[in-house]
């Protein structure tokens, strides 16, 4: 017998001398636990020397599983069975208030409640790293090994059976109620006829709770069973699913994201109590019961183990805040991408028209830090032009770049979650989707940097021309080319305003929402004053413009103020932030170059064209990893078929290079029904 198995035998021994059933599971865990919770491997090999020593040697098996018999039937389970794992029926600064108290001030356990003793049992934040690892055959011998048989009496089964009843109507009750949550109703009338599926969850509930529990106290054979229930909580899920898509068209709050979600883990949890007991009442194969209970424990544990961090805690919140935004900001992010030649084409020009514009908002920045200003007043011009310059080009349909890596990565979310099953026709779909936002990615650059260059150039030239000396002075001109080394801070410097871009997504994305969900455009036409200055038509189409644009006008000007107050910040708090933008950064070369009379070496022009080309890059990937991230987390995704989209991308590319940067080839007339 190796020295874990000995150590475990130890602990069953003294088991038997105290009687102490969560003392000896505390003591089981703590053999099994490895040194660091990502020694995976040490944990699986003990857990296996656990299973040896339980299959070999019957009196240790029979100790153990008298031991969880009375831990499980002797303790209060409805809060394990009906909380954990399941979003606080609390607020989430509530509950961020309850941990830090508890970080503080400690709660005292109550060893009477299976919540607390699992705690206790798994008490390191990150046990379930270790736990999750062990493989799932294990995992059914182990609790095949410790479901209690003969080892529980008449009366502790019965208790232990009424707290999984007890367990089921609470969740169901709780559930029937969803409907009169007023964030719920605000959802619209569409829903209202689907109220009665709640009811009926509730009611079927207590009808499967009464037979069974006159079943323990008659010992005969229940007349309900759970088939039909679980029909209902099936219905109740296509509610909340339609509820969900009512959401995306009517906006929604952080308190209905919170609740839907909770009710779905309400669901998932009912249907697998009411999925154990019919397992139970039946009489099924007891494998099938265990499978069950195991499922719940899993989930439930990893929750428990980390329902006291903060970590998670804000993480949790935070996925629930992007899924209230990454829809609205999805919708936005389809006007990215290109399908057709026209649409090509259109990309060009919008981006080109940008791009004319961009150049005079950084001659405007230029002029305006030649200004004799505090930090504040500084912050403050360059936040309006970059701002409202931003907002003026988002309201003439025109196209800055790098605002397409926010957008399209919540629409790239969505295709790798269909995706998700290794489809190849999904697979095909999802490089089409990527096909289509790189070449349009790429005229939106070209369309931005080919114009901004030449305008810059030849703002300055007409300037020189016009007033007989250089526009800006040779010192200025440095100073400019200095911005883009790509070994200097020009880089460090373009991941900000990659950031910015990120949060100008989500921006715009919450804004979105809440035009809908506040039905602002409604509120804006119907305002006495507007009605009297516009017509009341004339405030209708202002509201109607609203709704359609309010989260891009936002984001837009937002923005700008991000990158306008950037410098400032990082000069109030004597940090090197500050901010480079790839269309600003190719305006900012030709006035530069402009500065030194059109004078410069070329191999400077050179470096400093690579660094604007490496500032482009960095604002991208900054902005598109931080947006697929959040969208991929925002709807629960976890992409496992990489390798099989890169064979798919890689045979893509091999066979048509050019749908990754030219315009989509225009089907030819009669070939679809070829």
């Amino acid at each position: 017998m190796d020295f874990h198995a000995l150590r475990f035998a130890d602990a069953i021994e003294d088991y038997r001398e105290r009687g102490d059933a969560l003392r000896l599971f505390v003591k089981i865990y703590d053999i099994i636990r490895p040194p660091q919770a990502r020694q995976v491997d040490e944990a699986v090999a003990r857990h296996a020397t656990l299973l040896n020593l339980l299959e070999t040697d019957g009196e240790k098996r029979a100790l153990l599983r008298q031991a969880f018999t009375d831990l499980v039937a002797n303790r209060r389970l409805v809060g394990f069975l009906t909380d954990s794992g399941i979003l606080p029926p609390t607020g989430f600064f509530s509950e961020l208030m309850r941990i830090i108290s508890h970080r503080l001030l400690p709660e005292i356990p109550d060893a009477q409640e299976f919540r607390d003793c699992l705690q206790m049992i798994l008490h390191r934040d990150d046990d379930w790293v270790w736990l999750t690892e062990i493989p799932d055959e294990n995992s059914i011998r182990y609790w095949a090994l410790l479901a209690p048989d003969d080892e529980i009496g008449r009366v502790q089964k019965h208790q232990l059976l009424d707290q999984f009843i007890e367990a089921l109507l609470v969740l169901a009750y709780r559930i029937s109620g969803v409907d009169l949550d007023q964030e719920f109703r605000r959802l619209g009338d569409s829903l209202s006829g689907y109220a009665a599926a709640f009811r009926a969850v509730a009611g079927e509930a207590q009808r499967c709770a009464e037979d069974w529990r006159n079943a323990l106290t008659d010992n005969r054979e229940p007349v309900e069973d759970e088939r039909h229930l679980l029909v209902l909580i099936d219905q109740c899920q296509k509610v909340i699913d339609k509820a969900h898509r009512a959401a995306m068209q009517k906006g929604t709050s952080l308190s209905l994201t919170f609740m839907l979600r909770r009710t779905e883990q309400s669901l998932r949890r009912l249907e697998l109590m009411a999925s154990l007991l019919g397992a139970f009442w039946r009489g099924d194969d007891r494998s099938t019961a265990i499978e069950y209970w195991r499922k719940l424990l899993r989930h439930a544990i990893r929750s428990e183990n980390r329902r006291n961090s903060i970590t998670q805690h804000v993480s949790r919140g935070m996925s629930l805040l992007a899924l209230r935004v990454t829809d609205n900001a999805a919708k936005s992010g389809e006007h990215y991408i290109t399908e057709t030649r026209s649409a090509y084409f259109g990309m060009w020009r919008s981006a080109m028209g940008a791009g004319v514009i961009i150049a005079v908002l950084a001659l405007l920045k230029i002029f305006a830090s030649k200004l004799d200003l505090a930090p504040v007043g500084y912050a403050f011009f360059y936040s309006m032009i970059y701002g409202l310059g931003f907002a003026l080009i988002y309201m003439l349909h025109l196209t800055i770049a790098t605002k397409q890596p926010a957008m399209t990565a919540q629409t790239i979310a969505g295709y790798l979650g269909e995706a998700e099953s290794g489809r190849p026709q999904d697979l095909e779909k999802l490089v089409d989707l990527i096909a289509a936002v790189t070449r349009s990615q790429i005229a939106a650059i070209i369309g931005n940097v080919a114009i901004a260059l030449p305008t810059a150039l030849g703002i300055a030239f007409l300037w020189s021309y016009l007033a007989g000396h250089p526009m800006i002075d040779a010192g200025k001109g440095a100073h400019l080319i200095d911005d883009l080394d790509p070994l200097g801070w020009a880089l460090p410097h373009a991941a900000v305003a990659g950031v910015f871009l990120f949060f100008s997504g989500i921006i715009s994305g919450y804004f979105d929402n809440l035009a809908s969900y506040a039905r602002i455009g409604d509120r804006v036409a119907r305002l006495r004053w507007l009605n009297l200055l516009a017509s009341r038509g004339g405030a209708e189409r202002i509201g109607r413009y609203l709704d359609d644009n309010l989260g891009g006008i936002s984001g837009n000007f937002l923005f700008g103020c991000m990158l306008g107050t950037a410098g400032t910040v990082g000069m109030i708090f004597g940090l090197p932030i500050d901010i480079r933008h790839i269309a600003f950064a190719s305006a900012n070369l030709g006035y530069a170059f402009a500065g030194f009379d059109f004078q410069l070496p070329l191999r400077t022009l050179l470096w400093a064209g690579v660094g604007v080309l490496l500032i482009g890059f960095v604002n991208l990937s900054v902005s598109f990893v931080l947006a697929l991230w959040m969208a991929l987390r925002a709807r629960d995704i976890s992409f496992t078929q990489k390798a099989a989209l890169l064979r798919t991308l890689w045979q893509r590319l091999k066979r048509d290079p050019r749908s990754f940067v030219a315009a989509p080839v225009e089907p030819q007339e009669g070939s679809a029904g070829a």
